[in-house]
């Protein structure tokens, strides 16, 4: 199909503006959850059919606890994607992260409380899936490689705490959650990861440090630090996901993200809302005896 891809790239307005990236198109999709943030950027690198979305639409104008998740990687998974790189700009919890250096988590700890879309679950069909480990392993080791490769300062391993924002932390807050043992924070990934879970999507994601939140005296984080960070290092975010794709595209597919959603779903067949179930159909529909 020419509007298809393996892998998709969810991240800042112009990550798409990558050398070497051919037959760039825009293509709208319309999902059962409403409109994602933007039109999908499609295009190929390195071989590699690969699905661009600005998550905060291009000009950056919807909050992180705004974002219609559900639309976005349904979005994704419609044209056939089975793998993700985000990439979230985060303040660095420890001192050994750096602003300009990339972290691959492997762990999320959820300090939200008013996203929507929680869950593709919910109206007539229950379902609880596997979340112990939030990141596909596979991805981390693939896209953590590719940075070394190339001489990027790469951490991989630590804990991604999210919160609703959209104001940053309080001094008390940041000193809490280092003494909790985060690595780093952030305002997005969640519910993000939680979705692609839940639509056998692998998921992972790239922590670019803009700062050193509030928690060390004279480098309190702001909008103008945490802009004049990503304007430094937007090249090595886009090098590195020049060389990640043919990694991720090569990575297998044995891990517990390609199946999350087969036992997931706890309602009898005879009692799954019909009309809920054609809209998960994407989903669950593999797994679901239909009459």
């Amino acid at each position: 199909m020419k509007n298809s891809a393996k892998v998709g790239v969810i991240g800042g307005s112009g990550v798409y503006e990558i050398e070497g990236v051919q037959d760039l198109r825009e293509v709208k999709v319309k999902t059962p959850f409403g409109d994602p943030s933007d039109s999908l950027m499609l295009g190929t690198l390195e071989d590699v059919p690969v699905a661009f979305l600005p998550r905060h639409a291009r000009g950056h104008k919807i909050l992180p606890s705004e974002l219609n998740s559900r639309a976005n990687i349904w979005a994704l998974k419609s044209i056939g994607v089975e793998k993700i790189l985000a990439v979230s700009a985060c303040g660095s919890l420890k001192e050994e992260l750096p602003p300009r250096h990339f972290v691959i988590p492997d762990q999320l700890f959820d300090r939200t409380k008013s996203r929507p879309g929680q869950s593709f679950y919910g109206e007539g069909i229950v379902g609880h899936t596997q979340f112990a480990n939030p990141y596909c392993g596979n991805l981390c080791s693939a896209v953590f490689d590719a940075g070394k490769s190339m001489g990027l300062p790469m951490h991989l391993g630590g804990t991604f705490v999210i919160i609703d924002g959209p104001m940053f932390s309080t001094k008390a807050e940041s000193k809490a959650w280092r003494a909790l043992g985060f690595s780093i924070i952030g305002m997005t990934n969640l519910p993000e990861a939680r979705l692609a879970r839940e639509a056998e999507v692998c998921y992972m994601t790239v922590g670019l440090v803009t700062d050193y939140d509030v928690w060390k005296e004279g480098e309190e984080v702001s909008v103008e630090h945490v802009m004049e960070t990503i304007h430094q290092n937007v090249a090595n975010v886009k090098n590195l996901v020049k060389k990640a794709i043919p990694k991720m595209a090569a990575a297998p597919r044995d891990c517990e993200c390609a199946t999350a959603a087969q036992f997931a779903v706890m309602t009898a067949p005879s009692a799954i809302n019909k009309k809920t179930l054609k809209k998960l159909d994407l989903i669950i529909g593999k797994y679901i005896k239909k009459k």
